[in-house]
């Protein structure tokens, strides 16, 4: 399939650089698996929901790897952005870094706060523009000084309109938000609250955590003009033998699983077998799912609306239908809905099972 399928024109104004409060007030587009819309909001999910449904979320927490600091070399400085993508080891972490143009290997690197500071040294670069940081601290030192120093890695199409600020620490985290290790929010769990999942308790919706480390490759845009031709990124996922039988005992008794994000859905399909049932996992995926490929492992996905040409939109395709999610974003832009990680949501059946 060409990359150009999944193309689609979005105003500027739709892109949401803040999240509306409370955050269950945000919109939510219900698209039934024959194809007709619902304008809703969020706190009234529980409308699309029953009892004995399950919603699986995502439990990972971002660390703050958006660096301000500066190159040391020869007793020169110059001003260098940093995001943390990856943990490669210990202390050791792939970066974007900018202007990369003016860094090279050897160069030494400080970032620091009025309480705290770290130092690294580059000691590589590959083809894709990452940079390899060896940093001066043990790693769970180099944890704590995070949190002293770093910022909230925002996505490019916010940052690239303001700087992520205090509020972001709090907006940029998820209610679930407990294993730490993502350098990019699930953003479908933004949505929810302690309200919101008390009035889904008091329905009989439950809830099951997993865990998946999101990758700043989510954001990465795809260069290749087929969908055979991408390289998906690599991300880290736990499903525990106990969250495996869980989730498998509700769809045994009826109920349905809800993916709450594209995050969670990939993780799932990652450890599920050709009839559905969930296995316990524990590994990278790099798992792409576009159209014609079975869902297997959810009935329902909650998601945020995503960028054309993303794997995420082609991910939404397959599950729903790429015909019905194209009528679906069209009336989502023309409505007003708004976009991307901090904007509104869909609730979709899954149609290819």
């Amino acid at each position: 399939m060409l990359i150009s399928d999944f193309d689609f024109d979005l105003p500027e104004d739709r892109i949401a650089l803040r999240p509306v409060e409370p955050r269950e007030s945000a919109r939510l587009l219900r698209v039934d698996s024959d194809g007709s819309l619902t304008d809703s909001h969020i706190g009234d999910i529980g409308d699309f929901l029953k009892a004995g449904d399950l919603l699986v979320v995502n439990d990972t927490r971002v660390l703050p790897t958006q660096l301000d600091g500066q190159r040391l070399r020869d007793d020169s400085t110059v001003a260098i952005e940093a995001t943390l993508v990856k943990n490669t080891g210990g202390s050791q972490w792939q970066a974007f870094l900018k202007p990369g143009r003016k860094v090279r290997t050897g160069d030494t690197l400080l970032f620091k706060s009025d309480t705290a500071e770290l130092r690294a040294t580059v000691s590589a670069k590959d083809d894709n523009g990452l940079y390899t940081l060896d940093f001066q601290h043990g790693p769970q030192e180099l944890l704590e000084r995070l949190h002293m120093v770093g910022g909230m890695p925002l996505p490019p199409y916010i940052r690239s309109k303001r700087h992520e600020d205090e509020q972001d620490k709090s907006d940029y985290q998820t209610v679930f938000a407990r294993e730490e290790g993502s350098v990019a929010a699930p953003t479908a769990g933004l949505h929810f609250t302690p309200a919101l999942l008390e009035k889904l308790t008091e329905k009989g919706v439950s809830l099951e955590r997993i865990t998946l480390h999101v990758g700043a490759g989510t954001f990465l845009p795809v260069k290749v003009e087929d969908t055979d031709d991408h390289i998906m990124h690599a991300e880290f996922g736990v499903i525990t033998p106990e969250s495996a039988a869980r989730i498998n005992a509700v769809r045994a008794a009826g109920g349905r699983i809800v993916s709450v994000g594209t995050t969670s859905l990939r993780l799932l399909e990652s450890a599920c077998d050709d009839t559905g049932a969930i296995h316990p996992f524990a590994a990278e995926t790099a798992i792409f799912i576009t159209p014609g490929v079975r869902v297997r492992s959810c009935d329902l996905l909650m998601t945020n609306f995503h960028l054309p040409k993303s794997t995420l939109f082609m991910l939404v395709c397959a599950l729903a239908g790429t015909e019905i999610m194209k009528r679906a974003y069209a009336h989502a832009i023309e409505s007003g809905y708004r976009f991307f990680s901090y904007g509104d949501a869909c609730l979709l059946d899954n149609i290819s099972k």
